[in-house]
């Protein structure tokens, strides 16, 4: 490829190792930039060559036009690619690039200001003949407006920007001065100017976006539809191509509104024509100058690889394939895995992931390792993960194994969440809308932890004994005559008893809700695979010291052993230390610091289970501390008084 021999990638994460993957394919030098939050990041290790560019906030480091191309001059690099998010849509990096004397991989900054104006752009979609939301244009200071040719309910959106800032749905005409007010604060915040645009609102509508590929000397091409209709709070969750609900005639128009477009605005390069539909009625919505962070689905129906594409369209390639030779060849679905807490209104999660497993049969695009931090810096997205089969439903069970065999350890993400959206039937029937997530249900709740309990104690009891020599140090009901003892595995998850009793020989688990046949089909020490009540279910294990992590269905599980716990945090901190085994609430609390006690005598009492639990102490001495008040909440390990030698020593009768 001539045009440039080296790359400056202007991003992090997933991206940033997708764009240098796709450069190295074609010879090309890749240069990484990080943060000080990034300066192990796995796409810092793929570059050729990495440079810092600032501190972990992105105003000083990615969002710095200055940073990024002091990096390509200090690397030589010839040319940069934007990736999404962060500066991929600015028009000041585009033009500050051409200044610079960069190739920027994407399109011109005139186009970027004309498509990213989303009053000018609707101007020009009228101009090609594309069709438009009804609405008006609100100045930085303008007041409310007469909405009676707009219609009601309206959408109050930044006219610049997107990603669901500044937006208010507004429903009555009282509300609509306080919409207008916070929609131009977040403007401002967010996109550095309050020009806000008013549209009317449809309630229902699927979100239907086109991608287009066009190259300098003028040709344009689309590369299919993607749905995008399964959103929460403004922000794609799950997409596909091609849509699934839109007739051969729609799917048509619209694709042909979107290359108009992209013809009337002279674009170059990869970039998104955004519809919302009803029914057989499109409305134009926007256009992406960039990469849109779903594009692998296009990839995997087209054949077609986009980045590479961006980057020899940048070097001045023509497009050599003609609209009729590209075509769809089965379904794609993607759907994004965040470090976020559905059960908790999906709250962005930081940690540091301890152990991290990817389906071998699914395309994963990720920058997630064991042993990274994830911090509340950057959005949350840590992987994407791609299925395609023949037909939208072959390609939906795909996604649902590859789903099944990750796990993310440490880390709360959304992977159980986006399983029971997957597996949902409206889902799997298509009947979805831009609103679908919005408006309710139970996706966000957790499945219960028994299936994951039980297995957890299966492994458990499989365990190997600490001294192999020693058969009765073994947690598997060995005895030196007559069968298996049954063997109860005492677990805590979320502050909750959940004691398991397992039968090896019977093959059977019980707990407090019943009993289940178990039989073990495989078991690697990570993966293991149990046939519970005839229904095959597969579980990936983490084993701990202290606990065991189990991810089932997606679902994360940390079931804490109160005894090995107890047993370590007393080796720890003294053998006089006495330790909540269980979570509970203290109920009493019998002696106080300086109080001379008896082997066995109760120190403190606990509620945990309904059942009132006598912490007693191990051998005569003297109370150095008490640690809980009565009415106390503590967890498994908590400190609960700590007993001393007297002074004459240990009293251990």
């Amino acid at each position: 490829m001539t045009g440039f021999r080296s790359v400056l990638v202007a991003n992090r994460g997933e991206i940033a190792r997708r764009v240098i993957r796709a450069a190295r394919t074609l010879g090309l030098r890749t240069v990484a930039v990080y943060s000080d939050a990034d300066r192990t990041a796995p796409h810092v290790r793929e570059a050729d060559e990495a440079l810092r560019i600032g501190p972990a906030e992105a105003a000083a480091s990615y969002l710095s036009i200055d940073a990024v191309l002091g990096a390509a001059r200090r690397a030589g690099a010839e040319a940069l690619h934007p990736g999404y998010g962060f500066l991929a849509e600015s028009a000041d990096l585009a033009r500050a690039c051409v200044d610079a004397d960069v190739v920027f991989v994407g399109p011109s900054p005139e186009a970027m200001e004309r498509m990213g104006r989303k009053t000018e752009a609707r101007a020009m979609a009228r101009a090609a003949g594309v069709p438009v939301v009804p609405g008006v244009e609100l100045g930085a200071n303008g007041q409310a407006p007469d909405l009676g040719e707009v219609g009601w309910p309206v959408m109050v959106k930044a006219s610049s920007g997107g990603g669901g800032k500044g937006m208010r749905a507004v429903r009555d005409r009282q509300e609509l001065d306080d919409a207008i007010a916070g929609a131009r604060r977040e403007a401002v915040s967010a996109f550095g100017e309050g020009t806000l645009l008013v549209e009317r609102l449809l309630e229902r509508p699927r979100h239907v976006e086109v991608q287009v590929l066009g190259d300098a000397p003028g040709n344009v091409v689309h590369l299919g539809e993607r749905d995008c209709s399964v959103q929460r709070r403004h922000q794609k969750v799950v997409e596909e191509a091609p849509a699934p609900t839109i007739s051969d005639g729609v799917r048509e128009e619209l694709c042909r509104a979107a290359v108009r477009l992209a013809r009337e605005v002279g674009y170059v390069g990869a970039g998104t024509v955004e519809f919302v539909v009803e029914g057989d009625d499109f409305f134009f919505l926007e256009m992406n100058t960039r990469l849109q962070v779903e594009h692998p689905v296009t990839e995997e129906v087209c054949g077609i690889d986009l980045v590479e594409w961006q980057l020899r369209v940048a070097a001045g390639e023509a497009i050599p394939f003609a609209q009729e030779e590209i075509s769809a060849r089965g379904h794609a679905i993607e759907a994004r895995v965040y470090a976020e807490d559905p059960a908790n209104g999906f709250l962005p999660q930081a940690g540091t992931a301890s152990a991290v497993r990817w389906p071998s049969h699914a395309r994963v695009e990720a920058a997630l390792e064991a042993g990274q931090e994830v911090g509340t810096w950057y959005d949350p997205m840590v992987a994407k993960i791609v299925a395609r089969g023949p037909d939208r439903e072959a390609a939906r069970e795909a996604l649902l194994r590859a789903l099944d065999q990750t796990a993310v350890f440490g880390l709360t993400t959304n992977l159980g969440f986006l399983r029971r959206l997957v597996a949902s039937e409206a889902f799997e029937r298509a009947e979805i809308d831009t609103a679908w997530l919005d408006a309710g249900g139970d996706l966000a709740a957790p499945e219960s932890p028994q299936s994951a309990a039980r297995a957890a104690a299966w492994a458990r009891a499989a365990r190997p004994p600490a001294d192999p020599r020693e058969p009765f140090s073994a947690r598997d009901g060995w005895r030196l005559a007559g069968p298996p003892a049954p063997l109860r595995i005492p677990l805590v998850c979320e502050e909750a008893r959940r004691d398991v009793t397992v039968r090896p020989d019977a093959g059977t688990v019980e707990d407090a809700e019943g009993m289940a046949s178990v039989r073990e089909l495989s078991y690697d020490g990570e993966r293991l695979v149990l046939e519970l009540d005839g229904r095959s279910e597969v579980f990936h294990l983490h084993e701990r010291p202290d606990a065991i992590e189990v991810v089932h269905r997606g679902e994360s599980h940390v079931f804490l052993d109160p005894e090995l716990l107890a047993e370590q945090n007393r080796s720890e901190a003294g053998e006089g230390s006495l330790l909540a085994t269980m979570p509970g609430t203290v109920l009493r609390v019998e002696v106080a610091p300086g109080e001379e006690v008896s082997k066995g005598q109760t120190l403190v009492v606990l509620e945990a289970m309904k059942m009132e639990l006598s912490v007693t102490a191990p051998f005569g001495g003297v109370v150095e501390s008490v640690g809980v008040s009565v009415g106390d909440r503590v967890p498994v390990g908590q400190l609960l008084a700590e007993v001393g030698e007297a002074g004459g020593g240990r009293d251990v009768t």
